[in-house]
């Protein structure tokens, strides 16, 4: 995670802004992290079918976002991806979590209030095509209660930036040590999706933490997959549209204000 700002302010400013920054991405880490077990995401995968449970504001609106993706992309991005990935040896499988028989076609869940979640069917949720995202929007609102003006909040490639345009890096996804292109981007936010780093052979077949919903397959190809929005959020959750769909023009892209490409 980086943090760079560049208004001209004085030391304990800066120092402020930073320790803002960095203690929203905490707060947002330590609600939804799947491996944490006193997180709200932790807490709702062990309860059972029916539960109310109380969460914050925070974790509702990344919920609310994932369902609202979920909805107008046909399924194409689905937070119940994480049996396959604990399957596939991507996430830990939880102490205490046990997970019954995942009911796609139906409603995910619902959320009553801005601070309640009711669980509907046995899945498990890992909200980590998404939250990461909402964490680079939340920290860029915390250099703005600092004063902060021009500003990039990085997220190992979920990024934001705020004020003045910035040069962004785009790897090449056939050799991802290396640069392959350039954005300029100002006001906006870009997320990549890929699976170079996360590709592995298991049994037999090529496994990343990439995969389509629906028939829980890897995504495996030499492709990486970019999209430009207003917000981190959006652009996090919509990369997974873009790579199971492999459209740039996909309709779900108009109603976020978004771009993608892929290389």
């Amino acid at each position: 995670m980086e943090i760079s700002i560049g208004d001209a302010v004085d030391d304990m400013q800066l120092q402020a802004a930073f320790q803002e920054g960095f203690a929203a991405i905490h707060a947002i880490h330590n609600l939804m992290s799947f491996h944490a077990p006193d997180s709200d995401i932790s807490r709702y995968n062990r309860a059972t079918v029916g539960s109310l449970l109380d969460i914050h504001p925070h974790t509702a609106a990344v919920l609310a976002a994932a369902r609202d993706v979920h909805l107008h992309s046909d399924g194409l991005f689905d937070v119940r991806v994480a049996r396959q990935l604990v399957a596939w040896d991507y996430l830990p499988a939880p102490a205490k979590l046990i997970a019954g028989e995942v009911n796609k076609p139906g409603e995910m869940y619902s959320l009553p209030t801005a601070t309640q979640v009711r669980k509907h069917a046995d899945d498990w949720l890992d909200l980590g095509g998404i939250a990461k995202g909402y964490a680079v929007d939340c920290a860029i609102a915390a250099l703005q209660s600092c004063g902060v003006q021009h500003a990039c909040v990085n997220a190992g490639g979920d990024l934001r930036v705020l004020g003045q345009s910035q040069t962004v890096l785009i790897r090449d996804p056939k050799q991802p040590q290396n640069m392959i292109g350039q954005v300029l981007l100002a006001e906006r936010a870009l997320a990549t999706s890929a699976s170079y780093f996360s590709c592995k052979d298991m049994a037999g077949k090529k496994r990343s933490a990439l995969l389509h919903p629906s028939t829980e397959q890897a995504i495996v190809d030499q492709h990486s997959y970019t999209v430009i929005a207003l917000a981190c959020l959006w652009a996090d959750a919509l990369t997974k549209v873009v790579a199971v769909s492999g459209n740039v023009q996909h309709p779900c892209l108009r109603r976020y204000d978004a771009e993608a490409f892929i290389i």
